[in-house]
């Protein structure tokens, strides 16, 4: 059966004229309907890499991605994309900001005002509809991001370090928001991280990359309940035990 998203022997190589580099080299992950995989490595690795080839935006030099058992060869519509930065519009409210995509896609107007309107509920927007950008923190501002990757119920998010550029205290209420709506919706989510911890108080399962070229060193479960805080995470003898198996994966493969 396929999974939400199949990566098979992925090879990526960029050519300049002073060398060939290899970013990603033999990559092969599935991703099942429903699930929150998480990646984590160490700067440079191509994590980021990986995630635009799966949406289309990099072609690979060999092997193959596919999506719902369709094989990626262009840009994805069934996809979500939230970067780091949010890239809101700065002369646009919130709820005009998700609703950009729409209009981008052709979207059913009645349609996605509706759907925006049950995002903004979901992430807990609801009264910040006509804020603009920089009336937003960082936090807020994400979720406006997230919403608008969301509105069109994206089969897979892709998601590229989304949180990285908060503080610990936003990044950790965002990570709980993150799994709420992970498990309200049913999204399929690939996300990158740089932070151990976030990868697996999110994930599902983890996979752990190398310096690059990026390969995938081990891919491991996470055993913790769908539903999580981060206090009851953090004190949990798993979360402390699986962290510190990645952690010293990563060790072994920083030389």
């Amino acid at each position: 059966m396929a999974g939400a998203v199949d990566v098979t022997d992925l090879v990526v190589t960029f050519k300049s004229k002073r060398a060939t580099t290899t970013a990603l080299d033999g990559i092969t992950l599935t991703v099942a309907p429903g699930d929150l995989v998480t990646i984590v490595g160490p700067s440079g690795c191509g994590k980021s890499t990986l995630l635009k080839i799966v949406a289309g935006l990099v072609r690979p030099t060999s092997g193959t991605v596919s999506l719902m058992g369709r094989e990626v060869k262009g840009p994805e519509k069934e996809i979500g994309f939230v970067f780091q930065r949010a890239a809101l519009l700065e002369w646009r409210g919130a709820r005009k900001n998700i609703l950009l995509q729409a209009e981008m896609r052709g979207m059913d107007r009645t349609l996605a005002a509706k759907r925006a309107d049950e995002l903004i509920d979901l992430t807990g927007l609801t009264g910040f509809e006509k804020a603009l950008p920089h009336e937003l923190s960082g936090g807020m501002q994400q979720r406006v991001a997230l919403c608008r990757a969301l509105l069109h119920q994206p089969r897979v998010l892709l998601m590229d370090e989304p949180f990285g550029a908060l503080d610990a205290l936003t990044r950790e209420s965002l990570n709980e928001e993150l799994n709420r709506i992970w498990r309200e919706t049913g999204t399929t989510i690939l996300l990158v991280t740089h932070s151990i911890a976030e990868a697996v108080f999110l994930g599902t399962r983890v996979a752990v990359m190398s310096r690059r070229p990026g390969k995938i060193i081990r891919t491991l479960d996470v055993d913790l309940p769908r539903e999580r805080r981060y206090a009851e995470v953090m004190s949990d003898p798993r979360f402390e035990r699986l962290a510190g198996e990645i952690r010293a994966l990563l060790g072994s493969h920083s030389g």
